[in-house]
């Protein structure tokens, strides 16, 4: 199947209706000078930080409640309405032009109907920008109006993640939450399209690795994406605080055992959480300890497969 690319990066201004890839392309061919490859690096650590935050970590062990989801996706509103706002506002622009592509990553209509699924029609008059939240959208909005190159960051850091990890959150929440198959209240995750995940993340790159940009301006743009992280950890600072205030039961798909379980006796090669990561990094011994703790626990499966498969994800997002 022949990749459907449009023809040149302005064309992307018009927008698509589809953006159909093949994922078995040819690899890229990247330089370490790259911006793909400078925003892997230099925004490691702080992909570390988002991951072992309390928050995502009760999240991909599907102990959810939805009022804290409902919650988190009314920021995510937010933010996404700012942020598209803001790259409509700069459309033309010739670092932005490149990587517009409205049909096929915008977020704000999906997460309206999400809402709209959670809250009712008149949710609109049920949610509000939250001081944890605010910080996040007053900084796009600054860099919309006067420096219109950092909104490559905030793209980046927020589609390129949605179409990662953000494909694991979704089937974890549909599962904790008890949503529907058919998709209602889980609009976000959607990106209809899109065919290819990988085929529609390697365009993008490529577009955004062919901006004319020097040394300094790469630079600011990995700073500003760092920051962008940091603005998404102060989201999920707020989550967690309000979750501890909501007396809500948890809602929990019934993953098996909880890690304080698999901690008990305290052999921490007993935690399947640990057998993981140790296996992600290449060690076969854990690679062995996870096949076994997987044995002795059946039920552990699905969100070992998620914790795994969203480190995976990520992964692939820095070395893709």
């Amino acid at each position: 199947m022949e990749s459907e690319l449009p023809p040149e990066p302005n064309s992307a201004k018009k927008g698509r209706s589809m953006i159909a890839l093949d994922d078995d392309d040819d690899d890229e061919v990247l330089s370490p000078t790259d911006l793909s490859e400078l925003l892997a690096e230099g925004t490691k650590e702080a992909h570390d930080r988002a991951e072992n935050c309390q928050f995502v970590k009760d999240f991909l062990r599907g102990r959810i409640k939805r009022e804290l989801f409902k919650r988190g996706t009314a920021a995510l509103y937010f933010v996404y309405s700012a942020m598209e706002e803001e790259i409509e506002k700069n459309k033309d622009h010739h670092h932005i032009a490149p990587i517009y592509f409205p049909a096929e990553l915008h977020r704000r209509e999906a997460l309206a109907r999400d809402l709209e699924y959670f809250y009712g029609e008149d949710w609109e008059n049920q949610i509000s920008l939250t001081a944890g939240t605010k910080p996040y959208v007053d900084r796009i909005h600054e860099v919309g109006e006067k420096d219109p190159v950092l909104l490559v960051a905030h793209s980046y850091t927020r589609y390129m993640g949605d179409l990662s990890g953000g494909q694991i959150l979704k089937k974890v929440a549909q599962r904790a939450l008890k949503l529907p198959s058919t998709g209602e209240g889980l609009n976000f995750y959607q990106f209809e399209g899109i065919h290819s995940h990988k085929g529609f993340k390697q365009l993008y790159r490529s577009r955004m690795n062919e901006l004319e940009l020097d040394a300094e301006t790469k630079d600011r743009i990995v700073e500003e994406s760092n920051r962008a992280f940091g603005f998404n950890m102060m989201v999920f600072t707020e989550l967690e605080e309000l979750g501890k205030t909501i007396k809500e039961e948890v809602q929990d798909a019934g993953f098996g055992h909880s890690h304080a379980e698999m901690m008990e006796g305290g052999d921490i090669n007993k935690c399947p959480y640990y057998a993981a990561k140790m296996a992600v990094s290449g060690n076969p011994t854990h690679a062995c300890q996870l096949a076994m703790t997987l044995l002795r626990h059946p039920p552990c499966q699905v969100v070992l497969a998620a914790w795994m498969a969203v480190l995976a994800g990520f992964t692939a997002w820095y070395f893709m």
